[in-house]
């Protein structure tokens, strides 16, 4: 008899501990999706920005266009970004990012040589327009790349390390952006 209260409480004991480690499991798994979830909404708002960001820039070269021929190819160069930001990776989010600043230094270029076209009150309002998008650009690229630190970290650490491989998962691709970290635009006149 005493044996069997003796079985029934180890038996009890690796029940718990069992418990244990499943609700462990299913927190870590929680946790890697709702990073990876977070991370998907926060990519999906530098997508807006940016496709915002586009349209400002279309906005200045219909303004710029009435002033200086303005190439037409940039015109369609901006229109094939635009409508390829909704289904962008990281990776081709980082090319847009380098053509559209490649963009708008040239649009610049051109204003530079049109001193009226400085003083335009659409302009003024389109390149404050285009700061503002910029620096919510900036603080969505770095919420994105704290997700993934955070969700790459569980995937390189263990025991979360295991749980991440065991259900699939791979680490999240970081935000570069190397262009505008090292030249950013300058949109004031």
């Amino acid at each position: 008899m005493f044996e069997t209260i003796i079985g029934w409480i180890v038996l009890g004991v690796i029940v718990l501990i069992l418990i244990g480690l499943m609700l462990w499991a299913v927190g870590i798994y929680n946790r890697f999706y709702t990073l990876k979830n977070s991370s998907e909404a926060t990519l999906g708002q530098i997508r807006v920005a940016m496709k915002k960001r586009l349209d400002m820039i279309d906005q200045l070269l219909g303004a710029v266009k009435s002033y200086a021929k303005f190439e037409k190819e940039t015109l369609e160069r901006v229109t094939a970004m635009r409508a390829g930001v909704a289904t962008a990776s990281p990776g081709d989010l980082d090319k847009v990012e380098a053509e559209s600043r490649s963009i708008f230094g040239r649009l610049l270029a051109v204003a530079e040589n049109y001193p009226d076209l400085k003083t335009n009150t659409t302009v003024i309002s389109l390149m404050d327009s285009v700061k503002s998008i910029e620096e919510e650009i900036a603080r969505q690229r770095y919420t994105f790349n704290n997700i993934s630190q955070e969700f790459n970290t569980m995937m390189d650490t263990i025991p979360s390390k295991f749980v991440g491989h065991f259900i699939g998962l791979a680490k999240l691709e970081y935000l570069q952006f190397e262009e505008a970290i090292n030249t950013p635009p300058k949109i004031e006149f």
